[in-house]
């Protein structure tokens, strides 16, 4: 009960009725359950525009070279339902979550964007949230959130500590948080 419970912490959800634009956080490991939960709000008229970060890192070869994940990100976005018009690369490269978020923050800034619905990893959610909100502090943007439901790309709540991948997961957004907390 308490590994369920140490899981459920992480997760988070912030409501917001209507977005400029849907926004897909960096995530190697589970960018097609980010991808898709992107692609179902854009096809729910959530927002009309997906941006997608560069977080500099390379996929495995597609059968011409190795992709970055930004753009497997916009592939699976496109194969979706959401056209490729639709769907904006922030500039720069995010080396982690707080720097991915001052990098939404200047592409919200410069497209005038006031209100971006965040998709993430569920065990990400409390940390992105609050890099989101951090980094946006002042701006007058609103942040939302929003994330696939874990077991999918992620560890089951019931089950992330039988796994080696859960503990990576789960514990160590524990830790990540505690950096960030006392970091930024």
């Amino acid at each position: 009960m308490l590994a369920w419970l140490a899981a459920h912490l992480l997760i988070v959800r912030a409501e917001i009725p209507s977005a400029d634009a849907i926004v897909v956080f960096s995530g190697s490991g589970t960018y097609i359950e980010r991808a898709t939960w992107a692609a179902k709000l854009f096809r729910e008229g959530r927002a009309p525009v997906v941006v997608v970060t560069n977080d500099g890192l390379i996929g495995g070869w597609d059968g011409q070279r190795n992709p970055y994940f930004y753009e497997l990100i916009s592939r699976r976005l496109q194969q979706q339902g959401v056209p490729a018009d639709r769907i904006q690369l922030a500039n720069g490269q995010a080396l982690g979550t707080y720097e991915e978020s001052l990098l939404l923050r200047d592409h919200a800034t410069s497209h005038q964007y006031q209100r971006l619905l965040i998709v993430t990893s569920a065990y990400h959610s409390r940390r992105a949230l609050w890099s989101m909100r951090r980094a946006c502090e002042g701006s007058g943007i609103q942040i939302g959130i929003e994330a696939p439901p874990p077991g999918w790309q992620t560890p089951s709540p019931w089950l992330w500590w039988s796994r080696r991948f859960g503990w990576k997961t789960v514990a160590g957004e524990y830790a990540k948080m505690i950096y960030y907390w006392s970091r930024y």
